[in-house]
């Protein structure tokens, strides 16, 4: 789980009930205890993105949201330790002897890539396979922010609608003056839910969308580069060079210190025979 996205969610929460219970008591929860506000500003805003996107795209919203919720950033160092690796392997034995190391990889990307180098294919079918793919992830990301945007923009709009439907209402059947602030009180909470919902949930989902959408496709970017490097025989120290471009110099550090020792199995070799004393 992301760590950081349900924390900004649970103490906010956390602040909005200590507030009103610290100015009213438990009394203070009745007049947000709405449900004619939450379903129209909930279901108003869930029908608009109805109108707005196709139903396929409405349904894989769970799968965006999981995407919000959960952490699966890729190692970028790792990454890199292991072209080099695939690299020094190919140098020695030939592209066949990588068909091993390409079950074992997690990445399906990167396993696609390196699979066609396996297969012999050349340079420039490589690079229009990979980043084509890589502009149909780019185009599903987009949607997904799209959708939460929306949600961001109609949930406030549906809240002013439940505010100023309450009101209409409240002053159509006045009948006692003394009841009209409790009634008011009631009818704003249409605009509480949906300013909190847009600013509190949905915008904020839709900017974690845009970064993880970011950080993923960069990702994406490094494999390319290091599949057309492994494919054009590239040394293994051309690879590390050109893939170390990449990375922050914090990690560059990292990759540094944790570069095998001579005679240390690289990927996809078995550990060297230890040495009698």
């Amino acid at each position: 789980m992301d760590i950081a996205t349900i924390s900004g969610i649970i103490i906010f929460f956390g602040f909005v009930v200590s507030s009103v219970y610290m100015g009213e008591g438990l009394s203070g929860f009745k007049p947000f205890l709405n449900v004619e506000a939450f379903l129209i500003v909930m279901g108003g805003t869930a029908c608009a993105i109805l109108v707005n996107y196709p139903m396929s795209a409405v349904i894989g919203v769970g799968k965006v949201l999981k995407q919000v919720l959960t952490s699966k950033g890729e190692d970028t160092s790792r990454l890199v330790s292991t072209f080099v690796g695939l690299s020094q392997k190919a140098k020695k034995e030939g592209f066949l002897s990588l068909e091993a190391d390409a079950k074992t990889i997690d990445n399906d990307f990167l396993k696609r890539g390196v699979q066609l180098v396996i297969d012999g294919a050349d340079h420039e079918f490589i690079r229009n396979m990979l980043e084509t793919e890589l502009d149909f992830i780019r185009e599903r990301h987009k949607v997904g922010r799209e959708i939460f945007n929306a949600l961001g923009t109609y949930a406030p709009a549906f809240g002013i609608i439940g505010t100023v439907l309450g009101m209409i209402m409240m002053l159509a059947s006045i009948e006692d003056v003394a009841q009209v602030p409790r009634r008011m009180a009631l009818a704003l909470s249409a605009a509480f839910y949906g300013l909190g919902a847009g600013y509190w949930l949905f915008l904020p989902m839709a900017g974690k969308l845009k970064h993880r959408s970011e950080e993923e496709l960069f990702v994406k970017e490094i494999i390319i580069r290091g599949v057309l490097l492994l494919q054009s025989g590239a040394t293994p120290s051309v690879v590390e060079a050109n893939l170390k471009a990449y990375l922050e110099p914090s990690k560059r550090k990292i990759l540094k210190k944790e570069e095998p020792r001579s005679g240390a199995a690289q990927p996809g070799e078995a550990p060297a025979p230890a040495q009698p004393q």
